[in-house]
C-alpha cells in the first residue's frame, strides 16, 4: 500500500490542478489576515477574549467570516483531489496494468483514499497554522491552552467534513466512467446541499407544515424553524457550521452554547446568562454527534464505491 500511496501524494503535488489548491490556501491566509488586522486587535482586550478564534468567526464589512471561506469552498479540494482518482485510470488504460502487477484492489483502493486525506490535511494545517502565525506576528500573543484545544477540535471536524467530499468525489470517480460527467455530479452535488438544502428546500418545507402567513403564537413560529432547522442538516455544510461554532464561540453569543432552537433565535436574550464562556471540554461533547454523523457519511459512501469496484470487471 505504501508504493500506491506515495505515487499518489506525489501526483497530487505535481499535477497543474495543485495551483488551485494553493491559490485557495493563499486566498484563505489573506483572508484571515485581512479580517485579523481589520477587526481583531491585542492591544484594548481581555484575556477571555479568544482572539485566535475570533479569526475564524469575525466578518470584516463586507467579507464574512474565514469559517465560511472554509465551509464552502473547502469541499471543491474534496472534489478536485477525488473526482478522476479511478475512472481517469481506466480511461487511459493504466488501471488493468496497475492491477496485472501483485497489487489488490483493496490496496489501490485504500491507497487513493488514504493519499487524499493526507493531502487535505496539509493543505488544512498549512492554512490554520500560518493564519495562526500572522496573528501571532500582528498581535504579538501566542494562543493559549484552551485556544489550541479549540482549534484541535476545529481541525478534526473540518478533516472528518472534507474527507466526506474526497469520499464522494471518488463514488462518482467509480460509478461513472466519464471523468467530466463525475466531477459535474459531484460539483452538483456540493451546489445541492450550499445552496438549495439549506436557502431554498428547508424553508419551503417548513412553511409547507408551518405557513408564515399562518403564524400567530411563538409555539408556531419555533416549530417553523425547529422544521427549517432539521431539513437543513440534511446537509453536512449544516452540520460543518454548527460544530464550528460551538468550537469557536466559547461565549455561546451565536447559539453555541447549547445548541438550542432559542439561542439561535434570540441570542440577544441570553448574552446576560453567558457570565463565563463555555469549557473546551463541553464544547468537543457538544459536537461529538456531528463528528459521529460526518464520519458516517464518509463511511456510507466508501463502503458503496469499495464494493462497486471489488465486484466491477476491468479489462485492458
Amino acid at each position: 500500500m505504501s508504493a500506491i500511496f506515495w505515487k499518489e501524494m506525489a501526483d497530487h503535488f505535481g499535477r497543474r490542478r495543485f495551483g488551485l489548491l494553493f491559490g485557495l490556501i493563499i486566498t484563505g491566509i489573506l483572508w484571515g489576515a485581512f479580517v485579523l488586522v481589520r477587526e481583531v486587535d491585542g492591544s484594548s482586550v481581555s484575556v477571555d477574549a479568544f482572539l485566535f478564534l475570533q479569526i475564524f468567526t469575525r466578518s470584516s464589512g463586507g467579507l464574512p467570516p474565514l469559517l465560511f471561506f472554509i465551509g464552502f469552498f473547502g469541499p471543491l479540494v474534496g472534489i478536485v483531489l477525488g473526482f478522476d482518482s479511478i475512472n481517469s485510470e481506466r480511461t487511459q488504460g493504466t488501471l488493468s496494468r496497475v492491477l496485472a502487477q501483485p497489487i489488490y484492489r483493496d490496496t489501490l483502493f485504500t491507497g487513493k483514499f488514504l493519499a487524499g486525506l493526507t493531502t487535505l490535511v496539509l493543505i488544512m494545517l498549512t492554512l490554520m497554522i500560518s493564519i495562526l502565525g500572522v496573528g501571532m506576528f500582528v498581535m504579538g500573543l501566542a494562543p493559549r491552552g484552551e485556544e489550541i484545544i479549540r482549534l484541535a477540535g476545529f481541525a478534526l471536524v473540518t478533516t472528518a467534513y472534507l474527507g466526506f467530499w474526497l469520499a464522494l468525489a471518488m463514488t462518482c470517480s467509480i460509478f461513472f466512467r466519464n471523468t467530466v460527467t463525475s466531477a459535474l455530479v459531484a460539483l452538483g452535488a456540493w451546489l445541492f446541499f450550499a445552496i438549495f438544502v439549506v436557502a431554498l428546500i428547508a424553508p419551503l418545507v417548513a412553511d409547507f407544515f408551518v405557513p408564515q402567513d399562518e403564524i400567530a403564537s411563538a409555539e408556531e413560529y419555533l416549530q417553523n424553524f425547529n422544521i427549517n432547522l432539521w431539513v437543513a442538516r440534511f446537509s453536512p455544510m449544516t452540520i460543518f457550521n454548527e460544530a464550528a461554532q460551538t468550537l469557536l464561540d466559547p461565549w455561546g453569543t451565536r447559539g453555541a452554547r447549547s445548541l438550542d432552537l432559542i439561542a439561535i433565535i434570540a441570542p440577544e436574550r441570553l448574552q446576560g446568562l453567558l457570565a463565563r464562556p463555555i469549557s473546551a471540554a463541553q464544547s468537543l461533547r457538544l459536537v461529538w454527534p456531528h463528528i459521529i454523523v460526518l464520519v458516517s457519511l464518509v463511511s456510507t459512501f466508501l463502503v458503496a464505491s469499495f464494493f462497486r469496484f471489488m465486484r466491477e470487471e476491468i479489462r485492458s
